[in-house]
């Protein structure tokens, strides 16, 4: 279907699901939206998968079926995907030391030797600094791995829950290729995007897919994570040594940047593809005659492993469960439920599961929200889904 309005909305929305395209179109009337897309699946069915606006400020590109943006950290949640179907598969022991898959893991001390799989699968591995990286590393594969082989733990695992913005995807993706001699893009396109019929989802965009791209627009002010980031002394900092400096949208939306496997939130997807995996998980590991995974392992996924109300890196309150955020409104916000799970990106993407509804939903921008929240347009969204079943 397409819009009444001047802004361009396309695709689809079950009628039950009206309030999801009435907040949509609100947040280009009047919460400023350029470009996005938002996607619901209900007990295994797609019900919501809309998208509109423009790839460009300038609006001279309409938003299409196949616009993919930058999703950032919500990478984080296939890449651990990843690894619980790998434990599923018995290739992968959660309780054994990442160093008996990845020997020179213990080159930055033998105390590495007590950092498990599930540590570093929760984020509770004291590996979120990257001292021995250098500015632009985050582009150089190699170079990240190297430099996290090398890395002392900040403090030993289980006694801090740190979320680990910039080596999570690493780490986890480096255990992936240790143990299938697969990059984690190869394993989860077999795995993942082909089973369940084609998912446009890329950790390094291939170069004839690059004017597919939405352009990224930082909010008014400076986002709270890349201040954080880039303030000298800090944990935060620490963790932010190997990002290009100053990380501009001249960064964000260079070529290098979207080709390059940048495996902890340099991502770029569909809300629509996004939604579909997860509708997998809402579903109890099966959609449509692809199974990912068992119930028992999406059991053991979604199960809580820290509760902070200041977490190590940016003294955020997170719930973190194994490789997934826990329900937390006013950060991570994903309806009533507590025990639903999923993940946010920066500047206001967001991707969940609520397994007691068999919902998944997803939704994408390419106008970053301030603060380090998922933003009002997002929460808008989330809001309204909610409100269509009740």
């Amino acid at each position: 279907m397409a819009s009444n309005n001047l802004v361009p909305i396309a695709g689809l929305c079950d009628d039950r699901f009206a309030d999801v395209r009435a907040a949509f179109e609100k947040n280009f009337t009047e919460r400023d939206e350029i470009g996005g897309a938002v996607c619901v699946y209900h007990q295994g069915k797609k019900v919501v998968d809309l998208w509109g606006g423009h790839l460009d400020r300038e609006q001279t590109r309409p938003w299409q079926e196949d616009t993919i943006t930058m999703v950032y950290s919500i990478a984080k949640s296939v890449i651990a995907l990843c690894v619980h179907m790998l434990v599923e598969r018995e290739k992968i022991d959660l309780d054994a030391p990442v160093c008996d898959y990845w020997p020179e893991f213990l080159d930055g001390g033998a105390e590495k030797r007590t950092i498990l799989v599930r540590h570093i699968l929760s984020h509770y591995d004291g590996l979120t600094w990257n001292v021995h990286g250098k500015e632009g590393d985050l582009l150089d594969y190699p170079a990240m791995i190297r430099a996290l082989e090398l890395q002392e733990p900040g403090w030993p695992p289980e006694t801090k829950g740190a979320y680990n913005t910039v080596n999570y995807g690493f780490l986890n993706g480096e255990l992936i290729r240790r143990v299938t001699g697969m990059m984690a893009q190869a394993f989860m396109q077999q795995e993942i995007f082909e089973p369940l019929g084609g998912i446009d989802f890329h950790i390094g965009v291939p170069k004839a897919d690059i004017e597919r791209c939405a352009t990224v627009y930082p909010p008014p002010t400076a986002n709270l994570q890349v201040k954080s980031g880039s303030t000298a002394g800090t944990s935060a900092a620490k963790a932010w040594t190997v990002v290009p400096k100053p990380y501009t949208p001249d960064v964000i939306n260079s070529t290098a940047f979207r080709t390059a496997p940048v495996m902890s939130f340099g991502c770029h997807a569909t809300a629509a593809g996004i939604a579909r995996v997860y509708a997998a998980l809402a579903n109890g590991g099966e959609l449509d005659g692809a199974r990912l995974l068992s119930r028992e392992s999406i059991d053991r996924l979604q199960t809580q492993q820290w509760d902070e109300e200041a977490d190590g890196t940016y003294e955020r309150p997170y719930r973190m469960a194994m490789g997934f955020f826990k329900n937390k409104p006013g950060w991570v916000p994903m309806g009533p439920n507590p025990e639903a799970f999923g993940h946010h990106g920066l500047g206001g993407p967001l991707a969940f599961v609520d397994m007691e509804r068999n919902l998944a939903f997803a939704a994408t921008s390419n106008f970053q929200c301030e603060g380090a929240s998922v933003g009002p347009r997002t929460e808008a969204l989330v809001d309204a889904t909610f409100d269509s079943l009740s």
